[in-house]
């Protein structure tokens, strides 16, 4: 299986963290979070379904989202994908997350993508039974509708992006990410074997 693993050119990696913080925000409003984001039960597979895309995934197919809860409370983060295809390469990033512990609702997060830049990582939505969820950011230039399913309805999917047009986003920027599983046994395994 051909993959690429945490291989970028500064230059990407440099582009993709200026994208990340420097957009100018549509109004000054701070953006809505979940009331209170229990962390053990968001930890795991999240397979990203819409999304903002940025120079590194662009053509993104079958991406997941993992997160898992370190001794230290750091958030080790797998954003996985095929790039251009569902037989393209497997791309792999791995950003390090922490919970602003200055915000009572664990819904604000930090990622780190490389030293000494992070990104604002805010949690706008998550259900009860935390099979769904909107990840913003708060320029409201980029968003993340993740589902534990790799499916997802259409009517769901206009669902969760009207809540993103409540907190103020253009929807418009929003791109749905392709999913097919069907030939990913491979992948799954390895995913499994990996705790993804």
């Amino acid at each position: 299986m051909k993959k690429s693993f945490c291989k970028i050119s500064p230059a990407v990696l440099s582009l993709t963290i200026m994208s990340l913080m420097n957009g100018c925000a549509l109004n000054d409003v701070p953006l809505p979070t979940a009331e209170n984001v229990n962390i053990d039960l968001f930890m795991g597979r999240w397979y990203v379904h819409g999304y903002t895309p940025i120079i590194v995934d662009k053509n993104a197919h079958n991406a997941i989202e993992h997160y898992r809860l370190d001794a230290d409370k750091k958030i080790q983060t797998t954003y996985q994908f095929r790039d251009g295809g569902f037989d393209g390469e497997i791309k792999t990033h791995t950003p390090v997350g922490w919970v602003d512990d200055k915000v009572g609702s664990n819904a604000e997060w930090h990622m780190q993508f490389v030293w000494p830049f992070t990104a604002n990582y805010i949690i706008l939505h998550v259900d009860a039974d935390y099979s769904e969820t909107i990840v913003a950011h708060p320029s409201r230039n980029y968003a993340w509708v993740m589902l534990r399913s790799d499916t997802v309805s259409d009517a769901d999917y206009d669902r969760l992006l009207a809540k993103l047009k409540v907190a103020g986003y253009d929807t418009g920027i929003m791109q749905k990410l392709p999913h097919d599983w069907s030939g990913e046994a491979e992948r799954l395994a390895e995913m499994e074997a990996n705790g993804l």
